[in-house]
């Protein structure tokens, strides 16, 4: 593991594979860690293909740093992501991420287009109800427990407790907040997921899609997937002409299937089976760099 200064927050990150193969840089879900289950094995067997991975945990997220000063989570996420990459002197990149991770790709490429060679999205996030259960899980929850409790009820939210063990600044980073401020924020933030009648994904606008030029897979959402809906997958194909459509290597009910095995325990995590993606992402873009070549 490492750890470099991005836009003046600690970012915790690791490379792996041969230095000079194509990169390929991998976002998960949720706040989750570069470290959950799945998402390593996904980049061992991609560097196995004769790629070179970035796991990497984003602010707010992991042990990287605690940083409130974006007008959207998800923004901050993306800008940071396409400055990492450039500190990195990765060259032209594939962005590969799931749930959050998706819109943080599509956000970090239109961000900084000519420093991305394909994208790979699967899990897009998006449709009212799963809209709205991002904004409740993410800013309504921590508001509220600002609103009861002060700062030290939003520290003892599961949503920060992983953040709190793996980073020793990030309890002391989060109550320093103002409440009053903490609370404002936290309003904007959940704005920022307000379901739109012209953008399927939070932070992007038809513009934002008009420049991603780059190769994109684009994997089919769930039919029973409320969080993940179809429609949004299907939405952003139709923004993106470069884009084609496939099925993932799972059944319609995976999302549904692995929510259930986590919280049984019958799952370590939700991203355990991403690791049957890795054949169609290097068939993807090998196909793409060699074109290109």
């Amino acid at each position: 593991m490492a750890r470099i200064l991005i836009n003046g927050l600690g970012i915790e990150y690791e490379l792996l594979g041969r230095e000079g193969a194509p990169a390929v840089a991998l976002t998960p879900g949720g706040r989750f860690s570069k470290d959950s289950p799945g998402l390593r094995e996904l980049g061992e067997a991609l560097v196995a293909g004769g790629r070179r991975v970035l796991l990497w945990d984003r602010p707010n997220c992991g042990a990287s740093d605690i940083c409130f000063q974006a007008e959207s989570e998800s923004g901050l996420h993306g800008r940071t992501l396409a400055k990492l990459i450039q500190e990195l002197d990765l060259g032209s990149v594939a962005l590969a991420g799931g749930a959050a991770g998706s819109r943080v790709s599509l956000i970090a490429a239109a961000a900084a287009p000519a420093q991305v060679s394909h994208l790979v999205l699967w899990w897009l996030g998006g449709g009212p109800v799963g809209l709205m259960e991002l904004a409740h899980k993410h800013c309504c929850e921590p508001a509220t427990a600002a609103s009861l409790f002060g700062m030290e009820g939003v520290v003892t939210l599961p949503g920060w407790s992983d953040q709190v063990a793996r980073n020793p600044r990030a309890r002391d980073v989060l109550l320093s907040q103002d409440v009053d401020q903490f609370i404002a924020r936290m309003q904007q933030w959940a704005l920022a997921y307000r379901p739109s009648d012209v953008s399927p994904i939070p932070g992007m606008v038809p513009d934002d899609f008009a420049v991603l030029k780059m190769p994109t897979l684009i994997f089919h959402n769930g039919r029973s997937d409320v969080m993940h809906t179809r429609q949004t997958s299907e939405w952003v194909h139709e923004l993106m002409p470069h884009s084609r459509m496939a099925d993932p290597p799972w059944g319609d009910g995976e999302w549904n299937d692995r929510v259930r095995a986590v919280e049984t325990g019958a799952a370590p995590g939700l991203f355990v089976n991403w690791p049957q993606l890795a054949p169609l992402i290097l068939e993807f873009t090998e196909q793409q760099w060699r074109a290109v070549a």
